[in-house]
């Protein structure tokens, strides 16, 4: 409702008539133009209910693969059509009326240190205070960067060095359900810096010379970042979402579905497709992929965007009339907002506990999130937990009675 530049550098990892008729001409030129229309008619009403019919079931979905690496070697393409503009409107209607019914959802969070291997899982789940109202426990699987927090069986992770737990998906399910919880996992998606460095391809490159595109200059920790015009990363995230939802969870939360913060001096080297106010399409099109992914193996998709890029107009993934999941957590993270937020033009400041913050940015972001059924995660590694449930207490005046803690 309601940026500031710091430059950044390119750097390399090389891989790229009329004519006039008598009146009775015009008398049999009119009726065979009436003959001809309603033969094209008739043949068109005939025939297209089935073409679309057709048309409507094919193509719609990524590979469940579990090994991508083939897909991965190979040249990646744009996920969206740059030839239309806008969605149609029978894209539209589809995807409104696919949306998820709304049902009160209360979890906590565990974090990435949590996900050693079991007996850490099991501490960790010992700590929930059972006052809370918790239904759901969430835990991190692939998290912010990319690193893979279980035993995957998708054999791209460990290619890329991603794997940083030996437990398997049935022990974090089994302990989780045994404490008395529904398991949930939470996935980031685009937001990861070590599949390109692996697979160059994945990332985001130059436009002329296809060099490697990171964040910041090496020196001050640039990295790169996966992008969703890549068919093989789409590929990469629907073989992880899908072995998570194939082994009990009953919710999965996709994050992360952002763009980096481009600078114009990034726009200008980068493929044009990223300078397009559509762009936003390439991440719907990849979650809408990714939901289906996930409901077909018996499981929901939630998607989770950040109260500050929500703030500040950089939720792009947040259109409403292409999504086909409905149901968003939004994060306010204590810990990145008490900096304060820019947008580029206003600086919005956070202050006093986390209670005053998450009131605070309710107040800026409310209207926002009018279209979607929202649960709210209130979160930040700095904050004590008791911090965070008083936050939570907040919610209910707010008109919001779905939250995670942590």
């Amino acid at each position: 409702m309601r940026q500031k530049n710091k430059g950044r550098k390119i750097y390399k990892t090389k891989e790229k008539n009329y004519y006039g008729k008598s009146p009775v001409a015009k008398f049999f030129s009119t009726g065979l133009t009436v003959l001809l229309f309603g033969g094209i008619v008739f043949i068109g009403y005939s025939v297209a209910e089935p073409i679309i019919n057709h048309t409507k079931k094919a193509g719609d979905k990524i590979s469940s693969a579990l090994n991508t690496s083939e897909d991965i070697q190979e040249a990646t393409e744009a996920a969206t059509d740059e030839t239309s503009d806008e969605p149609s409107g029978a894209d539209q209607n589809t995807a409104a009326s696919n949306k998820q019914t709304f049902e009160l959802y209360r979890a906590y969070a565990l974090r990435t240190n949590d996900m050693v291997n079991t007996a850490s899982v099991k501490d960790a789940l010992s700590r929930i205070q059972k006052s809370s109202e918790v239904e759901y426990v969430e835990v991190p699987l692939k998290a912010k960067g990319g690193y893979i927090y279980y035993a995957s069986s998708v054999y791209d992770t460990y290619l890329a060095d991603a794997v940083q737990s030996t437990i398997t998906l049935d022990e974090i399910v089994t302990a989780i359900k045994n404490a008395g919880y529904k398991p949930a996992a939470v996935v980031s998606t685009f937001r990861d810096n070590i599949l390109p460095l692996t697979f160059p391809d994945t990332g985001y490159k130059t436009y002329d010379f296809g060099e490697m595109w990171i964040d910041d200059d090496y020196d001050a920790g640039g990295k790169p970042w996966t992008t969703p015009y890549s068919s093989a990363v789409q590929n990469y995230l629907s073989a992880i979402v899908g072995e998570i939802s194939e082994a009990g969870f009953e919710r999965v939360i996709c994050s992360d579905f952002v763009f980096p913060q481009f600078r114009q001096t990034d726009l200008d080297l980068l493929d044009p497709a990223l300078s397009r106010s559509d762009r936003y399409m390439a991440l719907t099109s990849a979650a809408n992929l990714l939901y289906d992914k996930i409901m077909s193996s018996g499981s929901r998709m939630l998607i989770e965007v950040s109260a500050a890029d929500v703030i500040c107009g950089r939720a792009d993934v947040l259109q409403p009339m292409l999504l086909t999941a409905n149901t968003v957590v939004v994060n306010i993270d204590i810990d990145e907002i008490s900096h304060g937020v820019s947008d580029g033009w206003t600086v919005y400041e956070f202050e006093g506990n986390a209670s005053d913050m998450t009131v605070k940015m309710l107040d800026f972001i409310g209207d926002k999130l009018d279209d979607f059924n929202v649960i709210i995660r209130i979160s930040g590694t700095s904050v004590p937990t008791e911090d965070l449930i008083k936050a939570k207490d907040e919610l209910a005046a707010h008109g919001y009675q779905s939250y995670v803690i942590g």
